[in-house]
C-alpha cells in the first residue's frame, strides 16, 4: 500500500476510524480540542527522543522494555496513595529483573493519559436499559445514567494526566526511586512471606555491593545522604520513567501533536531531502495501536505514521504474516531504529500457531522491532460469578512460550507489557481480580476486592511472584545454564 501522500496531524481525518466516539455536540467538541492546542505539552520532545534512544538497545538485547500498569486510568484513582503505590510497584518489579538479568531496564508506565478503553460494541444491556458502552473517563461516566459522551472530559483528562505526571516526575526526582532505600517501594504491602524474603535477599544483596562501593570510593558520598538533606541525585537516585497510552482518540491526540526542530543526528543540516523538524505527540513518551484499529487503510494508522514517537503495535492471531510486513512498511519506511515495538498478544492455546511466522516475516523484512510479550489480553475468561478474570499459571504459560519460541527462532524476547496495580484498601490488602499466584487466589475470592471497572489486573503478590519467574530464568540463562528454559517451566509448575 502506498504511503507517499502527504501527511499532516489532521490526515487521519480523511480515513475510516474504527471506535470513533459520536459527540452529540460537534461545536462544544471543536472548542474543547482548540483549547487543548494551546496547553503546554505534557511531556518533551527531548525526552521523546531518549527513549527512542532506550528503545533502540532493546532491539539490541542490550536493555529489556517493562511496560506496565492499569488496564485503564480513572480519575479517582489520580491521588497520592494511588500514583506512589504505582510507581513504587513499577520500580520493584524493574529492580527484580535488573538483578537477575544484570540489563537495564527501560520503564514504560501505562501511566498519565490511560482512560479510553475500546469496547467490541457501542452499546450494552445493564438491567433491562441498553445504554451507550462506558468508553473511560475521557469519554463518559461508568454510572449508566451518566453514558453521554462529553467532550470536558477530554479537558479533563490533560489535567488528570498533568497532575498524575507532575506527581510521578516529583517523586522520581526527590529520592523516592533512590536504590538506597528500595524497601520503601513496596515491602511493607506484600503479605506473602516467602515473596517478602526473596526480595529482601535482593535488597539485603544491594546494599552490601552500595557499602562496598562507598568504602572504595566509587560514589562521592553525596548520594547516601538523603535528597531532603542535599543528597546528590546521582544514578542511584534517578531513574527514566515514561508515560503511555492506547492512542485511540485522535482528536485528543492531534491537538497535543506538535512541530519541534529535530535534534542530534536526525538533524542532519548537509541533507536537504532530510527533514529539519518533525511532530511529536507531546501527551505522552509511547503510545500503541490496538489490535481493533490497526486497519492499513484506517485512521489510526494515518496518524500514527507521522508522529516522531516511538510506538507500539499489538500483534494478535488475527494479524497475517504479509499484513503485518505492510504494517510496519507504513508506519516505519525508513527502518529506523528505535521506532517500532512488537506487542504479541496471542492467548496461551494460540502463540505457537502464530508467533513463529512472524518473527521469520519481520526478520525476512529487515525491519528492526523489540519484541515484547503480552500475556493478558489473550488470556481473559469469565468466572462462574460472571466476574472476567486471568488465570496466573496460564498468563505464565504464554509468556513460557514465548521465551521458548524466540529462543528456537535464533530470536530474543525483549519485554513484558502487563497489566498490574498497586491499588490497596485502608487495610493494606491487594485487588482480588485474577486468579493463582503465590497466594493461590481462588475464584470463591474473587468478589472479596474486585476493583476494575475494565479488565482483571495482576495485584501486588501476583506481579512480584512474576518478576521474580522472569528474573530467575535470565539469571539462569545469563550464568550459562543451557536448560534455562526447562528452569522457567519448572518454576511454571510449582505455581
Amino acid at each position: 500500500m502506498a504511503t507517499d501522500t502527504i501527511w499532516s496531524p489532521s490526515s487521519w481525518a480523511s480515513k475510516p476510524a474504527l471506535q470513533s466516539v459520536d459527540y452529540p455536540d460537534r461545536k462544544h467538541l471543536d472548542s474543547v480540542l482548540a483549547k487543548i492546542t494551546t496547553l503546554p505539552p505534557l511531556v518533551t520532545h527531548a525526552e521523546i527522543e531518549r527513549l527512542r534512544y532506550q528503545l533502540s538497545a532493546v532491539q539490541r538485547n542490550e536493555a529489556f522494555l517493562l511496560h506496565a500498569g492499569d488496564c485503564a486510568e480513572s480519575f479517582d484513582a489520580c491521588t497520592q496513595h494511588d500514583i506512589s503505590a504505582k510507581i513504587g510497584l513499577i520500580l520493584s518489579f524493574s529492580l527484580i529483573l535488573i538483578w537477575g538479568a544484570r540489563l537495564p531496564v527501560v520503564r514504560i508506565g501505562r501511566i498519565a493519559g490511560q482512560y479510553a478503553k475500546p469496547r467490541s460494541s457501542q452499546t450494552e444491556k445493564i438491567g433491562d436499559k441498553q445504554v451507550l458502552s462506558f468508553r473511560g473517563d475521557n469519554v463518559n461516566g461508568l454510572d449508566p445514567n451518566d453514558r453521554t459522551p462529553d467532550p470536558e472530559r477530554l479537558l479533563r483528562a490533560y489535567f488528570h494526566s498533568s497532575a498524575t505526571l507532575n506527581y510521578v516526575r516529583g517523586l522520581l526526582t526527590s529520592g523516592f526511586a533512590s536504590l538506597h532505600h528500595p524497601r520503601d517501594w513496596s515491602l511493607s504491602h506484600v503479605r506473602s512471606r516467602s515473596l517478602r524474603r526473596k526480595y529482601e535477599q535482593i535488597t539485603e544483596g544491594l546494599a552490601d555491593a552500595l557499602d562496598f562501593s562507598h568504602t572504595i570510593g566509587v560514589d562521592s558520598g553525596r548520594e547516601s545522604v538523603p535528597f531532603e538533606r542535599g543528597g546528590g541525585r546521582g544514578v542511584l537516585g534517578e531513574v527514566d520513567f515514561y508515560t503511555s497510552h492506547e492512542g485511540l482518540m485522535l482528536g485528543y491526540e492531534q491537538a497535543m501533536t506538535r512541530e519541534f526542530p529535530l535534534v542530534g543526528g536526525d538533524a542532519d543540516a548537509t541533507a536537504p531531502e532530510k527533514p529539519k523538524a518533525g511532530f511529536y505527540n507531546t501527551s505522552a513518551h509511547f503510545l500503541w495501536i490496538g489490535d481493533r484499529t490497526r486497519q492499513l487503510n484506517g485512521a489510526h494508522v494515518e496518524y500514527f505514521r507521522g508522529i516522531r514517537n516511538p510506538i507500539g503495535i499489538k500483534v494478535g492471531p488475527s494479524l497475517g504474516n504479509e499484513e503485518l510486513i505492510e504494517l510496519l512498511h507504513i508506519v516505519n519506511p525508513e527502518k529506523e531504529h528505535g521506532r517500532v515495538t512488537l506487542i504479541t498478544r496471542y492467548g496461551a492455546g494460540k502463540i505457537r500457531d502464530h508467533l513463529p511466522g512472524h518473527i521469520q516475516a519481520v526478520r525476512d523484512s529487515g525491519h528492526p522491532v523489540a519484541w515484547v510479550c503480552d500475556p493478558m489480553h489473550g488470556n481473559t475468561l469469565t468466572s462462574a460469578s460472571g466476574l472476567k478474570t486471568r488465570n496466573f499459571g496460564t498468563i505464565i504459560s504464554e509468556l513460557t512460550s514465548c521465551i521458548s519460541i524466540h529462543s528456537d527462532c535464533q530470536s530474543r524476547l525483549g519485554g513484558v507489557s502487563l497489566e498490574f496495580t498497586g491499588e490497596l484498601n485502608d487495610e493494606g490488602f491487594s485487588v482480588t481480580e485474577c486468579l493463582g499466584g503465590s497466594m493461590e487466589l481462588s475464584e470463591d475470592q474473587l468478589e472479596l476486592r474486585y476493583q476494575s471497572f475494565c479488565d482483571p489486573r495482576l495485584n501486588f503478590e501476583q506481579s512480584l511472584d512474576l518478576a521474580f519467574l522472569i528474573s530467575n530464568y535470565f539469571k539462569e540463562e545469563r550464568c550459562g545454564n543451557a536448560k534455562a528454559h526447562d528452569t522457567f517451566k519448572a518454576l511454571l509448575g510449582s505455581k
